[in-house]
C-alpha cells in the first residue's frame, strides 16, 4: 500500500529504526525490493534516480512504481531522488512521486534554501514531502565509482537550524563522512558531527545517503544518531550486474539453452 513518507519515517524513528530506500531503475528491481520488504514486514522507499526521471520513459516508470506500491502488502513510498531543477521535480510530481529530494547542495546555503522553499510551495498542497541536502555528499548516484572518505563533504552543524527555518525542508540529508558509490578504504562516519547536526535539526529526521558499503554496525547505530531514512544503491546495482554477467556467461556454454 502506498503511504506518506513522513508518516513512515516518524513512526520508524520513534521505534528506533530507519526506513530503507532503494534505487529502482525498472519494475524488476522494484518488485524484488518490495518482495524483500514484504518478507520482513517492513516499510520501504522506492527511489527514482534523476537520470531515470529525466528520460523519456521517466514518468511511465514513476507511474509503474506507484502501481507496485499500491499493490504491496507493506507501506511503500515512491521518491524522486536528487532532483536539481524545478522542471524535473514538477514532472516527477505530476507523474505521481510521493516525495522529492530537492537537491540544491551544489548551491550556496542561502540559494539552496531558496530552491527548497520554492519546491515546498508547490509540493506541500499536493501532499508531497520535500527532502533537502545540506553539505554535499560526493560521488555519483548512478555510478559505482570509488570515493575516499577524505573526499567526503561534511555538514556544518551551525548552518542546519537557519537552513531548515529558511527552506522548510521536512527531511535533511547530511554529510558526515558518507559518499555515494563505493568507498575507497575503510569508511568512517563522524558520529560526533552527526550528533551535533541532530541537535540542531530538532524534530526534522536526518537521511544517510551513500549507505552501501558501510559496516552493519554503523547501519544499526544510525537511528540512534537521528537517521530516519537510509539510501542504498551501489550494493543492489552490483549484485544485479554480477548476476546478469553470471547468467550471460552460463548462456555461452554449448550445453545450455538460453
Amino acid at each position: 500500500m502506498r503511504a506518506a513518507l513522513g508518516e513512515i519515517v516518524t513512526r520508524q524513528v520513534r521505534a528506533g529504526a530507519a526506513v530503507p530506500a532503494r534505487t529502482c531503475y525498472g519494475t524488476d528491481t522494484a518488485l524484488a525490493v518490495v518482495d524483500a520488504a514484504e518478507r520482513l514486514r517492513l516499510p520501504v522507499v522506492l527511489l527514482v534516480a534523476p537520470s531515470s526521471a529525466a528520460a523519456a520513459t521517466g514518468p511511465k516508470l514513476i507511474r509503474m512504481l506507484r502501481h507496485i506500491a499500491d499493490d504491496a502488502a507493506v507501506e511503500v513510498c515512491v521518491q524522486l531522488d536528487h532532483a536539481k531543477d524545478e522542471a524535473l521535480i514538477r514532472r516527477g510530481i505530476e507523474a505521481g512521486a510521493d516525495s522529492v529530494l530537492a537537491d540544491g547542495s551544489h548551491l550556496p546555503p542561502a540559494a539552496n534554501a531558496g530552491f527548497v522553499r520554492k519546491v515546498r510551495e508547490f509540493a506541500a498542497p499536493l501532499g508531497v514531502m520535500v527532502e533537502a541536502e545540506l553539505g554535499s555528499v560526493p560521488g555519483a548516484e548512478d555510478r559505482a565509482t570509488a570515493q575516499g572518505a577524505d573526499t567526503a563533504g561534511k555538514t556544518d552543524p551551525a548552518t542546519v537550524r537557519p537552513f531548515l527555518a529558511a527552506s522548510g525542508a521536512q527531511l535533511l540529508a547530511c554529510g558526515a563522512g558518507n559518499v555515494h558509490g563505493r568507498y575507497r578504504g575503510v569508511p568512517a562516519l563522524d558520529w560526533r558531527l552527526l550528533a551535533a547536526v541532530r541537535d540542531q535539526a530538532g524534530p526534522v529526521p536526518l537521511v544517510l545517503h551513500g549507505a552501501s558499503g558501510l559496516p552493519e554496525a554503523d547501519l544499526r547505530a544510525a537511528p540512534a544518531a537521528g537517521i530516519g531514512k537510509v539510501n542504498l544503491n551501489t550494493e543492489l546495482r552490483t549484485a544485479m550486474l554480477l548476476t546478469i554477467d553470471r547468467e550471460i556467461a552460463g548462456c555461452r556454454r554449448p550445453a545450455r539453452t538460453c
